[in-house]
């Protein structure tokens, strides 16, 4: 059988899992801006990842069902819609970069990294804001630890 005109990689899996699998990675890269895996794999993701960022952008309802049920962690949709889309809103696409860092020791697959762009800029927002937090909130006074009593004779005797 020819392979013409066929997209993707089969990963020696039935349907259900590599897409399972892909849908993993794609949640996994969204929580952590950044994964190390095969060459395979990344350039596999690559293109349904960069379909979810456009449909986070567009922010529309079908778009955001559209993404809750792709990812398989809330939080990884939630910091999709709230945090990336709005990094993205001027980019037309290209929205990861796949590095590829050698072979693996094992088998000698090939593999790469797969990351979001443009991530610094989100980290430098969160950690301005965290900055503002603990200017505005008030300095408390450290707490001496309180002073452990022995416990009395007495008290022991009638215990027993």
């Amino acid at each position: 059988m020819h392979r013409h005109q066929y997209k993707g990689k089969k990963f020696s899996l039935k349907k259900s899992p590599r897409e399972l699998m892909i849908r993993n990675l794609a949640t996994s890269i969204l929580l952590y801006e950044k994964v190390k895996t095969t060459t395979t794999k990344a350039k596999a993701v690559q293109s349904k990842l960069e379909i979810m960022i456009t449909c986070a952008k567009s922010g529309t309802l079908p778009d955001i069902r559209r993404i809750n049920s792709y990812l398989l962690d809330e939080s990884a949709a939630k910091k999709l819609l709230l945090e990336l889309a709005p990094l993205y809103k001027n980019r037309t696409g290209g929205y990861t970069r796949v590095i590829k860092v050698g072979q693996r020791s094992g088998d000698n697959a090939g593999m790469s990294i797969i990351e979001l762009l443009d991530v610094e800029k989100l980290d430098r927002k969160v950690e301005s804001t965290v900055k503002k937090i603990k200017k505005t909130q008030p300095k408390a006074s450290p707490k001496k630890p309180d002073e452990v009593k022995k416990p009395d004779k007495k008290a022991k005797k009638e215990i027993k």
